[in-house]
């Protein structure tokens, strides 16, 4: 193998930035280097990074290896103790061509890892596409202002800051014009665009802004978002724009007042829940998903209990559950644990309940009509993120189809004539 390659590990936003740092990499003409994009938000994150870096050095003994990313960010020191590791590069540096265009040259230090939180811009990358043929990514922010006790995304992140609307839209409507079908507006917190903008625009108006601007565009949806963040702008583009996916990927972490006050999260549980009922009311198709943690610091039962409720007072159809594990450096580490068998345990009773929650909001769906978008032969979206199962269906294209069933876990349909 001679030419570069990129294994991704974590988030969206570090896929979109791996697919940068390919193009770059191309253009650097860099021959056998394997660069390992990592992830830092938990303990765990960081073990596999260092697996998956001595597994590259075994496969590949002649390559090079550059190790970048959050967790490269965060513990450079860790990566620079491993004989296996050729180049440390922080988050700042990574997506720059200046940087892969050093390291071609043989000019790029061992550790390049700046101070990320004196970062105050985030431009706009042309690249291709990330995702499927049908549906791309699109970074509109990156960074963190908020300290949630549990997180040290923020400190490999750097502060929150915003992409351009100009930016955004250019590459947006770049990409519908290579026949992409959907755009995912993608960053670490997006509801937090525009804050550092002149006039402080809003999220809303830049999901107006692309819908205005770029007609071609047949589908529009948002990553996860800060419901506390969602401006007036936003809510009535839920509402009125057909084209706005009717998806909220929602950042709940947990049921209990008392726990999301130790979490320092900005909402408590009557703001999800009257967020859920206003959203369902502009959108009546809409459906939520959320994220929430299992077995944080000092949760006893009760407050467990009020998580697991919160999936049917919310109404959420997509969970992605989390069983707390402390990160080294966030207060939450700090505070008094749950033993990890309770943890486990907790863990698993959200999944269950997640998975029965799928399982009825799929029930629902039966016997509609709508349009799918192949994300490969065979399967697409629905346009509240279902995941439906059409037979000869090829991706990349948009398709009517007819709801039949479900198993479970996605939908059956037809292809309407």
């Amino acid at each position: 193998m001679t030419k570069a390659r990129v294994i991704t590990l974590g988030c969206r936003l570090n896929g979109y930035e791996s697919e940068v740092m390919a193009e770059q990499a191309a253009a650097a003409d860099l021959g056998e280097t394997v660069i390992v994009n990592t992830c830092a938000v938990t303990a765990e994150a960081v073990r596999q990074a260092r697996q998956t870096i001595r597994r590259a050095r075994r496969d590949q003994p002649g390559a090079r290896i550059v190790v970048t990313g959050c967790a490269a960010q965060i513990e450079p020191e860790t990566f620079a103790q491993m004989l296996e590791v050729d180049h440390i590069v922080g988050n700042a540096a990574k997506t720059a061509s200046a940087t892969w265009a050093e390291l071609a040259s043989g000019r790029l230090e061992r550790v390049k890892v700046d101070d990320i939180m004196s970062v105050r811009e985030t431009a706009g990358h042309l690249i291709e596409g990330f995702g499927t043929r049908a549906r791309a990514y699109v970074q509109v922010q990156n960074g963190c202002d908020h300290r949630c006790t549990f997180c040290i995304i923020p400190y490999g992140r750097g502060p929150s800051r915003s992409v351009p609307a100009g930016d955004v839209v250019t590459e947006v409507r770049g990409l519908v014009e290579r026949g992409c079908n959907e755009i995912v507006l993608t960053g670490v917190d997006i509801t937090s665009w525009g804050a550092d903008l002149p006039g402080q625009p809003s999220l809303g108006r830049l999901v107006r802004q692309i819908l205005k601007l770029v007609p071609e565009l047949k589908r529009l949806r948002l990553s996860s978002i800060d419901q506390i963040e969602a401006d007036r702008d936003l809510m009535a583009a839920l509402a009125e724009e057909d084209r706005l996916m009717p998806h909220l990927h929602l950042s709940l972490q947990a049921g209990d007042d008392m726990i999301l006050k130790r979490m320092k999260r900005r909402h408590l549980r009557n703001d999800a829940i009257r967020f859920c009922v206003e959203a369902r009311r502009l959108r009546p198709d809409v459906a939520f998903g959320a994220d929430l943690i299992a077995g944080f610091p000092t949760e006893t039962s009760d407050m467990f209990t009020r998580s697991l409720d919160l999936v049917h007072e919310c109404g959420l159809s997509y969970l992605h559950v989390f069983p707390y594990s402390p990160r080294k450096g966030t207060p939450a580490a700090r505070m008094p644990q749950v033993p990890r068998e309770i943890v486990k345990e907790r863990a698993a009773r959200l999944r269950e309940k997640g998975d029965d929650a799928l399982a009825r909001h799929l029930s629902t769906q039966v016997g509609r009509s709508f349009d799918v978008l192949m994300e490969r032969n065979g399967f697409g979206r629905a346009p509240d993120f279902a995941e439906v199962a059409i037979a000869g269906a090829t991706s990349g294209h948009i398709v009517s189809a007819r709801i039949g069933g479900h198993d479970g876990r996605r939908l059956i349909g037809e292809v309407m004539a």
